[in-house]
């Protein structure tokens, strides 16, 4: 905007009084107020007229001092809590809280509440070098240390990585061997914690071990050992190893089902767990544990897993990364909506009788283990309209099933059909069945407990006799003096 010359003049008269200057007296106005202006700084004093002149420059110029005297204020000030925030917490942006302090705020909320959950994880371990060996004196180096994997109760994938984000574990170095002492000392040893229940893998997929009770332990990158004389008294390096560890979570009872069948829900009723609930499908994104509680104080503990879909053995939907936290489960509990099951209008609906034998087939299909666990089931919304009806039209349908196995394709039927212990209908919304249902599960675990201990005791029987008869059989040494030869 330009300035009329009046108004430089005398800066006591308002500048929109004045005429407005001519085309022609334009250059003449600039110079005029050009003589005006002070002289150009001295180089020494630039920083001190812009930090003058400019207060946004002067406060992000002494960002630190600021800090350091809005803390002090804000100590001797009585507005509270709200007032006083710590430095490293707030992001300025012109007196405010900055939008991407804002952004990163919001995203550490999300990322607690749904991103927590982590069932594989991949490590770089080393042993530790050998020490070095002594010529002189034929003194050998101490062996490096050993790296271990070690179950924990009360530890979780999520802590491994936060404590340690690198991802690398390397054991201590084995001492070298001196005069003092020509027998170096072991290198300390590098254990990672991990929760019950991990596989560890190594980078071709071979099971290097499993740790399914606390403190048990895996060796998976062994120390170098110390130079002697074999090796030119010369130290090995440690071995070097990328492993994988691999959860799987160990539950009595593993919740089957297709999604928005009602698995969060019945969790929610069955246990003191609080799962995420909708009317939608794929609502539960990562595995909940829930504890049924009795009078008596059992404990019984129930995994619920993300919905499965058609295709899942091929890894689609969740696939794989759920399907495998059923294979340590003792017991299967399906889970099957009355009314059927339809993903999308693009895909077709599948009756109650139709959804368990696509289930059982994905479940044959991922690992035919899983058909051999003993298995309940519930049909859960018998609260729905004509729900009695269709509950009798299903157990007909799973006495005789191979009355109704034309109405599906070839590739879909399985080679061998679930058999169910028990079928209770239930209601979440109603609570119908639920008490049933929670009686009929430790029954079940009961029974099938009481199964394995007669496996394990006839085995014992039997490992002893063999192992009497090998005794008794076994013909007396030849060094043996008997009383007739003495004679």
């Amino acid at each position: 905007m330009l300035i009329p010359e009046a108004s430089i003049l005398h800066p006591t008269v308002p500048w929109h009084t004045t005429s407005r200057p001519s085309s022609q007296g334009f250059t003449q106005l600039f110079w005029q107020t050009c003589s005006l202006l002070p002289p150009h700084p001295e180089p020494d004093e630039r920083r001190t007229e812009r930090m003058r002149l400019s207060p946004r420059v002067h406060r992000t110029t002494h960002a630190p001092v600021l800090r350091r005297e809005r803390k002090k204020k804000n100590i001797r000030s009585a507005a509270g809590d709200d007032v006083r925030r710590a430095p490293h917490k707030v992001c300025s942006f012109g007196g405010r809280e900055s939008p991407s302090a804002v952004m990163v705020h919001c995203s550490c909320v999300l990322f607690r509440k749904y991103g927590n959950f982590i069932d594989n994880l991949r490590l770089f371990t080393k042993g530790g070098s050998g020490g070095m060996g002594y010529p002189r004196l034929g003194g050998e180096g101490g062996k490096g240390g050993d790296v271990w994997v070690v179950a924990h109760k009360k530890m979780t994938l999520r802590q491994l990585k936060d404590k340690y984000p690198k991802k690398r574990f390397v054991a201590g170095e084995g001492a070298n061997s001196r005069v003092s002492a020509l027998k170096g000392s072991k290198g300390k040893d590098c254990e990672i914690p991990v929760p019950v229940g991990i596989s560890v893998t190594d980078e071709n997929g071979k099971i290097i071990g499993e740790l399914n009770k606390e403190e048990d332990r895996i060796l998976v990158a062994e120390g170098g050992i110390g130079g002697k004389l074999l090796t030119n008294f010369l130290p090995l390096k440690g071995q070097k190893r990328i492993i994988h560890l691999d959860l799987k979570l160990i539950a009595d009872v593993g919740l089957v089902g297709f999604p928005n069948a009602g698995k969060s829900s019945l969790l929610s009723r069955i246990s003191h767990a609080k799962p995420a609930i909708a009317d939608y499908a794929f609502t539960t994104l990562k595995p909940e544990l829930g504890k049924i509680m009795y009078n008596d104080f059992t404990q019984i503990s129930v995994a619920d897993l993300p919905g499965l879909i058609e295709g899942a053995h091929m890894n689609k939907g969740m696939g794989h990364k759920f399907l495998k936290h059923i294979e340590r489960t003792r017991q299967l509990l399906f889970v099957v909506d009355i009314s059927g099951f339809q993903l999308s209008s693009q895909t077709q609906y599948r009756t109650a009788f139709e959804t368990i034998i696509l289930l059982t087939k994905e479940l044959e299909l991922y690992k035919e283990e899983l058909q051999r666990k003993p298995a309940l089931l519930a049909v859960n919304k018998m609260d729905l309209p004509h729900a009695r009806d269709k509950f009798h039209e299903l157990i007909n349908q799973l006495q005789n099933p191979k009355d109704f196995l034309h109405l599906f394709e070839n590739q879909m039927i399985p080679e061998r059909n679930m058999k169910f212990q028990h079928i209770i209908p239930i209601s979440t919304i109603t609570g119908e069945g639920i008490e049933e249902l929670k009686n009929y599960i430790r029954k079940s675990l009961d029974e099938h407990a009481n199964q394995e201990n007669e496996v394990h005791f006839k085995k014992q029987l039997h490992n002893l006799r063999i192992s009497n008869t090998i005794s008794y059989s076994k013909p007396p040494s030849k060094h043996v003096v008997t009383s007739s030869g003495k004679n």
